[in-house]
C-alpha cells in the first residue's frame, strides 16, 4: 500500500519558491542562478545557430520555386519545439551538475533556517569547494540511476498497445526522478547513501511522487526552470525535515 500524502508532497515546492527569497539564503540561489543562466543562453545559442546552419543547407539544396522555401518559419517552430523537450529534463542535469557544490549548501542552510539547527560544523565557500568532487560523485550516481530506467521505458514505448501507458509511466517516473534529485541534497549532507534515500522516498513515495509532480511540469517551461532547481532544493529540505521516515534512518 502506498504511504504518504500527496497533497503534502505538492505544496513542498510552493515552499522552496517562498524560501529562495530569504535574505539568509540569496546568495547561495544568485550564485547558481547565474551559471545556469550563462549555460543557457550559450546552449539556446549554440543550437539555434546549429539549426540555423542545417536550414540553410537545406533551403539551398530545394529548387527557388519550391513552396517549402516559403514555410522556414515552420522549422523555426519545430526548433522551438525540440528546444522545450530537451529542456525539460537535460538542461536540469547539466545545471544540477554545475550547481551541485551550491544546492547542496543551499540545502545546508535552508535546514538551519527551518530547524535553528547547525548540520555541519564546516561551511563556507572553501567547504563549497571542498565538496565539488563528493557532489559531482552524487550527481553521476544519479544519471546511472536513471539512463537505463529511462531506455527500458523508451523501449516500451515502441511496442505496439504497451505503448499506450508509455506516457503515464514517462511521467510518473519523471516524477519520481525529481524527488530523488533533490531530496539526495539534504540526505547528502547528513551522509545517507543513495539507496538508503531510495528506501526511504519509497516508504513515503505518495509525498515523494507529489512534490515531483509539480517539479517535473515546470521543469519543460524554458527560463522558469531556471528558478525551479534552487526552489526544488529547498523545498526538498522542507520534505527531509518534515516527513516521517518509516525505514528509521537517522540524521546526524
Amino acid at each position: 500500500m502506498l504511504q504518504g500524502n500527496f497533497f503534502r508532497g505538492l505544496g513542498y515546492l510552493g515552499e522552496g519558491f517562498g524560501l529562495i527569497r530569504q535574505p539568509g539564503l540569496r546568495l547561495f540561489v544568485i550564485v547558481p542562478l547565474i551559471l545556469n543562466l550563462l549555460l543557457f543562453v550559450a546552449l539556446v545559442w549554440l543550437m539555434a545557430e546549429g539549426f540555423a546552419v542545417m536550414i540553410a543547407a537545406v533551403m539551398a539544396w530545394l529548387p527557388d520555386w519550391s513552396w517549402l522555401q516559403a514555410i522556414d518559419w515552420l522549422f523555426w517552430l519545430l526548433y522551438a519545439i525540440v528546444i522545450l523537450l530537451m529542456f525539460a529534463y537535460g538542461f536540469v542535469i547539466m545545471a544540477n551538475l554545475i550547481g551541485s557544490p551550491f544546492y547542496g549548501f543551499l540545502s545546508e542552510q535552508t535546514e538551519k533556517y527551518l530547524t535553528g539547527q547547525t548540520v555541519s560544523e564546516d561551511g563556507g565557500w572553501v567547504q563549497i569547494l571542498k565538496d565539488v568532487p563528493r557532489a559531482l560523485g552524487r550527481e553521476i550516481h544519479k544519471i546511472v540511476y536513471y539512463l537505463p530506467r529511462a531506455l527500458l521505458l523508451f523501449i516500451i514505448g515502441l511496442i505496439p498497445v504497451v505503448n499506450l501507458v508509455a506516457a503515464v509511466l514517462w511521467f510518473a517516473f519523471n516524477a519520481w526522478m525529481m524527488s530523488l534529485q533533490y531530496v539526495d541534497y539534504p540526505a547528502d549532507n547528513h551522509r545517507v547513501s543513495f539507496g538508503a534515500l531510495r528506501q526511504r522516498l519509497a516508504a513515503r513515495r505518495l509525498s515523494a511522487l507529489g512534490f515531483g509532480l509539480p517539479v517535473a511540469l515546470l521543469a519543460m517551461v524554458p527560463v522558469v526552470n531556471l528558478f525551479v532547481v534552487p526552489a526544488a532544493v529547498c523545498g526538498a529540505t522542507a520534505f527531509w525535515i518534515r516527513e516521517p521516515d518509516p525505514t528509521g534512518i537517522t540524521r546526524r
